[in-house]
């Protein structure tokens, strides 16, 4: 687990809003009594950059879905060390732009290797590190990407393809409530926000 802070993982599929949802939650918080501190998976460091850059916009070079397991674990591993540990040792809110559950809905569930691999090889560069709370906006698949604005390699990809990540997030949220939030993303802006910041007071006030 993490030490003095609390940690918030903002989840979903492409276009689900999550982006947004996050930035609006810091700017909410900020001027509070505690430290905020905005990040995101992969990217999240100058290392995480330049894997970001090599997963998402390289469309010349293609990793097999193992490789691309691994490198975005890599990017995981850096993010915690330089980042997200540091910040909630210093008791501070750390919300992230995708964690563990991306990588295993969409390299497990999307890309079909086994779930239980994907999800040990996650635990053991985690460390017992892990969400206070996950916030999972969710909407069809095929909502969110008309809603999507990216040119990435994730969003070229086929219906189905982010239909599996759906399920994948889905499925974790059903097995683990007590630490998931499912938030209906297909409802207006502020309705959403609304939901978001009840489920993040919530977490705060457990912390």
């Amino acid at each position: 687990m993490s030490e003095g802070g609390c940690f918030i993982a903002f989840e979903g599929v492409e276009g689900s809003g999550k982006s947004t949802h996050l930035r609006r939650t810091a700017e909410a918080l900020r001027g509070g009594p505690r430290e905020v501190v905005e990040t995101r998976e992969p990217g999240g460091t100058a290392l995480g950059r330049e894997l970001r850059n090599l997963l998402m916009h390289r469309l010349d070079l293609v990793p097999a879905p193992l490789t691309e397991l691994l490198l975005y674990l890599a990017d995981r591993a850096q993010h915690l060390a330089e980042v997200v540990q540091p910040a909630l040792a210093r008791g501070a809110v750390v919300l992230t732009d995708r964690f563990s559950a991306s990588t295993i809905a969409y390299q497990g569930f999307a890309r079909r290797l086994d779930v239980d691999t994907v999800s040990r090889l996650d635990a053991l560069v985690r460390r017992g590190v892990t969400p206070h709370c996950t916030l999972l906006l969710d909407c069809p698949a095929a909502v969110g990407l008309q809603r999507a604005q990216g040119a990435d390699r994730f969003h070229a990809e086929r219906l189905e393809f982010h239909e599996r990540v759906r399920g994948g997030f889905l499925s974790l949220a059903e097995h683990d409530r007590q630490h998931y939030r499912v938030i209906d993303a297909t409802r207006p802006l502020e309705e959403v926000q609304a939901a978001v910041m009840t489920a993040v007071t919530e977490c705060l006030q457990q912390r």
